[in-house]
């Protein structure tokens, strides 16, 4: 029969692949797994079987998932018609593609000779490397064999130029998708990590350059299509993008205990992907360095010096090694560690095959660990940005479980505040890399780093983490040896680690009694700088939503305070407005992209304009301050826009006038606040004792006009608030009213709640 009688049964068109390949996409475990992807392999070549019909010179050839035989329960078909120049191909490929189409199935497909796939990779490094997974489907077998030996063949050939090309595209990808590892929605197939990246390590490997997949790459890859699986089952549909409404059914799907436990194997999964793709982009670097150096006989002698960077440590062309004296059967426990800061120390990366030694035959370290293990470790913790990347290529082989057995429970944790940009280890890791860069500010910088590292130890445990840290930090000090004062100062650190950012930005700093806590908390000025810096490593690992010039001056002047206090001194004056805010006639304004400030005769319910004006100008209060001098009221915000253009400050500043005089009348809407409460925890407000004052602190989910109703209703009751501190965080605030006068509590706790 010739292509243009083509037997393709009406039956076959419509029934698509059959009832198996449908049952394997409903939602049920056996849908998922190694041996759910083979079966719908099974079924769709059964099926493509019979709907090519047996033509001489013609093969159907898969790619992509069904070449790989990794299908999804909703994915597409990639598909290449294979011919040797027969005539009437074209009606031949419509049989096949439109039954696919039919079907209601994704379909990718393309018509060729080999010579013309060949031409197409050549030009097209996605052609090029999608062509390594071409497998026979149905037809002439050894054209389909044809073809891949061919790709193969020119992979190899062109693998110099090809291999720069892809990496390139992997990059854009990369910076277009993120990191899979910290994402709380991320892209299983297209994030740096993902499953398009196992594709990359495969045509690396193909290219003879690496062994690009090792076993536990093999597993991460594996674990991840499984994911997949289960998310296009639970939702009925081709989507690789882990939401998180989404993510408990297909924990549910894998036999995982909860949603956090989903993220934390795609995170550690993902990190083991981008660290061998990492690895894999070195030996291809090498390799053409390599190429280069042919013709250069003493460039080739330079790349294979051992130079020595630490007891038992050299350097080879590029890279950390072990001294050959070192590799013994009876090794240091220590030796992981020094080579580990040996290698951020010089930023250099850890071979491979050095990393699979040392975690197959360095022994454990005692405990208390020796001081030559205690020296290192503080060694690379203070390395600054070569601490990140020795940390992950040691944490990807268990050297970090092995050096802090606690680190364990640390590894991939999900943080789902939306202000913290990587997961809990991550997190503490770049901490201790940013506190190197403040280490000149201290009188123990080796006590600063560890801090850090450990200052957030006690997440995920029940408990307030930094009580319960301060206990955890306490064992892994004693354990790493440090004297029983340094024991001390470390605790203190994680127990009290959040005692300057959250004082500075919620309290009033003129008030002897948050001066005088502070001080008492602290205990000595050594152990103040300690935490000053540490504040500073924190919020700089967190993401850029944590900092602020603003927070840093409040932290900054806090310090001074307290410093005074512990140095014996008096308190210090409280710190005068720009003298421009206390002169002249009122009212007066000052407006910047991100800072405003209103001088004006105080009256009850200022606070409230202020903070209505800014809203009906799209800016978020991120931190506020009102204080009152004689009968002026000084009140002054650091803002945001909620869009990201800067305010018109002209129209700003004259409607800023209008609140100082009471003539600007603001919108009802913003006393709403769009009717429905913000979804997250219950709104809390918690009373405290002030110098002169009756604290209340409001904990709630942000949203806008919040800040304008909680005071409006504060001014609705006849309260006067003397001072304001508002603070926020990603998607919570924290707001701070000092309330002077007799104060119905109830009465307050209540209007401000009906408010949020």
């Amino acid at each position: 029969m010739g292509p243009g009688n083509v037997a393709t049964s009406a039956s076959d068109s419509v029934a698509g692949p059959g009832p198996d390949y449908a049952r394997l996409a409903q939602r049920d475990p056996a849908s998922v797994g190694a041996l759910a992807r083979s079966a719908r392999a099974d079924a769709l070549d059964a099926w493509l079987n019979r709907l090519l019909p047996d033509t001489p010179g013609v093969a159907l050839v898969a790619v992509g998932g069904l070449g790989r035989r990794e299908c999804t329960p909703h994915g597409d078909l990639d598909l290449i018609l294979v011919h040797a120049g027969v005539p009437r191909v074209d009606e031949l490929a419509a049989s096949l593609w439109y039954p696919v189409w039919d079907a209601r199935m994704g379909l990718d497909h393309s018509t060729r000779t080999v010579a013309e796939s060949l031409d197409a990779a050549h030009d097209d490094v996605k052609v090029a490397l999608g062509l390594l997974d071409a497998r026979h489907v149905a037809g002439d077998p050894a054209l389909s064999a044809q073809l891949a030996r061919a790709a193969v063949d020119q992979w190899r050939r062109t693998a110099r130029r090809q291999l720069m090309r892809l990496r390139e595209l992997v990059e854009e990808r990369h910076a277009a998708h993120g990191e899979l590892a910290y994402l709380l929605e991320g892209d299983l197939k297209e994030a740096a990590g993902g499953l398009r990246d196992v594709g990359v390590l495969r045509g690396i490997g193909v290219a003879g350059v690496a062994d690009a997949l090792p076993p536990q790459v093999r597993a991460a890859a594996t674990r991840l299509l499984d994911v997949r699986d289960a998310l296009h089952v639970s939702i009925g549909r081709r989507n690789d993008r882990l939401r998180a409404e989404e993510r408990l059914q297909v924990a549910e799907l894998l036999g995982l205990s909860d949603g956090d436990a989903l993220l934390r194997r795609v995170g550690l999964d993902a990190r083991t992907v981008a660290w061998s793709l990492t690895d894999a982009w070195r030996s291809v670097q090498r390799w053409h360095a390599a190429a280069v150096r042919n013709g250069d006989p003493r460039a080739r002698e330079a790349s294979s010096v051992r130079r020595p960077v630490a007891r038992d440590v050299v350097a080879v062309d590029g890279e950390i090694v072990l001294a050959r004296a070192a590799v013994g059967p009876h090794p240091d426990p220590s030796l992981s560690l020094r080579v580990a800061a040996a290698a951020a120390q010089h930023q250099m990366p850890i071979a491979r095959a050095t990393l699979e030694w040392l975690a197959r035959f360095c022994p454990p370290l005692p405990t208390p660990w020796p001081p030559a293990a205690r020296t290192a470790l503080l060694t690379l913790l203070g390395a600054g940005t070569g601490l990140v990347t020795a940390w992950e290529a040691c944490d990807r082989f268990g050297l970090t479980s092995a050096w802090l057995p606690q680190w364990t429970r640390l590894r991939g944790t999900p943080q789902h505040h939306p202000v913290h940009r990587f997961t809990l280890d991550r997190h503490l890791v770049q901490a201790a890399a940013n506190a190197s860069r403040w280490s000149r500010e201290v009188a123990r910088p080796d006590l600063l780093v560890l801090g850090a590292l450990l200052h957030d130890v006690g997440k995920g445990l029940p408990g307030d983490h930094s009580e319960v840290g301060a206990d955890l930090a306490r064992e892994m000090a004693a354990a790493i040896g440090l004297p029983p004062a340094d024991v001390d100062t470390i605790a203190t650190l994680v127990r009290y680690h959040l005692v300057l950012p959250d004082t500075a930005t919620r309290r009033d700093l003129d008030d002897p009694a948050t001066i005088n806590h502070v001080a008492k908390l602290v205990g000595d000025a050594g152990t103040l700088e300690l935490l000053q810096m540490l504040a500073r490593s924190d919020a700089a690992a967190t993401g850029p939503g944590a900092w602020s010039a603003w927070k840093s001056k409040l932290i900054d002047d806090l310090c001074h305070r307290v410093r005074k206090v512990l140095g014996g001194g008096p308190l210090p004056e409280p710190t005068p407005p720009d003298p421009a805010l206390l002169a002249g006639p009122l009212p007066v304004v000052q407006v910047a992209d991100d800072w405003v400030a209103l001088a004006a005769r105080d009256r009850v319910g200022l606070l409230a304009a202020v903070a209505g004006c800014l809203a009906t100008h799209k800016l978020e209060i991120v931190a506020a301050g009102s204080s009152t001098i004689g009968e002026r009221a000084i009140i002054e915000c650091a803002v945001n826009n909620r869009y990201g253009t800067p305010p018109d400050r002209e129209l700003l500043a004259a409607d800023l006038r209008r609140v100082g005089l009471d003539q600007l009348p603001l919108p009802r809407r913003l006393g709403n606040g769009g009717g429905k409460r913000p979804a997250g925890a219950e709104p809390r407000v918690i009373w405290g004792e002030a110098t002169g004052a009756t604290l209340l602190e409001l904990r709630a989910t942000d949203a806008p006009g919040l800040l304008y109703r909680v005071t409006s209703a504060l001014a609705a009751l006849g309260v006067d608030v003397r001072t304001a501190r508002v603070s926020t965080l990603g998607a919570d605030v924290v707001d701070a009213f000092y309330l002077v006068g007799d104060v119905d509590r109830d009465a307050v706790e209540a209007a401000v709640l009906a408010a949020v």
